[in-house]
């Protein structure tokens, strides 16, 4: 579950992307050269092995630990992808290329948006789809959708089962968890799933601020949280999911934003931004590029450990415990940080360093404080934080 943006304008495209994952599904973030293979040599994506391509691209991803394929990424020709989780009546295959593994496919095997969308296009038709899509619920299956920019054009490809319906992006365009192509979501979208996952709401949340195109405007879409405060609401049954920055908390429902993206894409130069942790209201986006790896130790995992993802979910659980009275101080810094950083983006080691020492002065701030969230949301937490390690008395 999750949101991607795109805005087309002359000389300049803005990416967009929110990935929701379960509560402590920790999200990777890693660089790839390009590379050449053997003939005949083969890959084993998440489920499947695929034939190996000749030249691969170096690329910039963000994935799920778990997982060979990717969330959102970039590659070093200034392609980007966002996969979508949507909901069709066409049946589920057992095994078969997960839409991450496509995503990752696909900018390894590109060098502009067209070219990506026929990857997909290619690699769906010669493996098909499927298997399970779930760290915590390892049977739970679905089919993609996908957002494929460049710095000239960006298109729509949205899929189900086989089927597949491409649409050039003109102005901005949103996609979430349903269908959205006409004709093609008419005859293929399961309409009740969609609706659950409140692909409506957060599509219109991910679009408001498209009247003011900047890469600043469109980390405030993805940090949203659909209340005239700014704060984190949650419903009983999905808890805080209908907006685009999703916190865990429901009884049906328990994902949160694991990791966010923004790029901006112009002929022969691409800014990607990247949080490389949850929850993008709390987080910096630090400027990252394909060609300048960082050396991201320890990787993080399964379990709460040292590295930034697992250091930023302590903070973030901490102060949803209270957010009125812990986050706007914490706001306040890091946005005056993150317009500096805007104006002027430094070096993303060192980044990534003032992120992670800043994490300790924040963290520190949040002293025992009363849970004023909903009971459902704060049982649900409470067990979370029990069962990851992370309970109040280990941090």
């Amino acid at each position: 579950m999750r949101d991607t943006t795109v805005i087309v304008r002359p000389g300049q495209v803005l990416f967009a992307k929110n990935s929701d994952r379960d509560l402590g599904e920790a999200q990777v973030l890693e660089w790839h050269p390009r590379r050449l293979h053997p003939p005949g040599a083969a890959l084993a994506c998440t489920w499947i092995s695929v034939p190996q391509a000749r030249e691969t691209a170096a690329v910039l991803l963000s994935r799920p630990f778990w997982t060979w394929g990717a969330e959102m990424g970039a590659n070093e020709h200034g392609v980007v992808i966002g996969n979508e989780a949507v909901f069709t009546r066409r049946p589920l295959a057992r095994v078969g290329l997960t839409g991450m593994d496509l995503v990752r496919l696909a900018l390894e095997r590109s060098h502009s948006a067209e070219s990506a969308c026929e990857v997909l296009v290619a690699m769906l038709a010669a493996h098909g789809q499927g298997g399970g899509c779930g760290y915590e619920q390892p049977g739970f299956s679905y089919h993609s959708s996908f957002l494929v920019a460049d710095a000239s054009e960006a298109f729509v490809l949205e899929t189900a089962g086989p089927a597949w319906a491409r649409e050039r992006v003109t102005g901005v365009r949103s996609i979430s968890n349903a269908l959205t192509i006409p004709g093609f979501a008419e005859q293929h979208a399961d309409r009740l799933r969609g609706a659950i996952s409140g692909d409506l709401s957060r599509r219109t949340w991910s679009q408001r601020h498209a009247a003011d195109p900047t890469p600043a405007t469109l980390m405030r879409a993805l940090r949203e949280h659909g209340s005239a405060d700014g704060l984190p609401r949650y419903t009983w049954h999905s808890g805080g999911r209908h907006a685009p920055c999703v916190h865990a908390g429901g009884l049906l429902v328990g994902s949160q934003t694991a990791a966010s993206w923004v790029s901006e894409l112009r002929p022969g130069a691409a800014q990607h931004w990247a949080t490389a942790t949850a929850a993008p209201c709390l987080s910096l986006f630090k400027p990252v590029a394909v060609a300048t790896p960082v050396a991201l130790t320890p990787v993080p995992g399964a379990r709460p450990s040292a590295a930034l993802w697992w250091r930023h979910e302590r903070l973030q659980r901490a102060v949803l415990r209270d957010p009125a009275a812990l986050m706007p101080a914490i706001v306040h810094e890091r946005d005056a940080l993150e317009t500096r950083w805007l104006a002027a983006p430094p070096d993303s080691a060192a980044a990534f360093a003032e992120h992670d020492r800043r994490l300790d002065a924040w963290l520190a701030r949040t002293a025992a404080v009363p849970d004023r969230r909903p009971w459902w949301v704060r049982r649900y937490t409470a067990a979370r934080d029990r069962s990851s390690g992370l309970a109040r008395t280990g941090r």
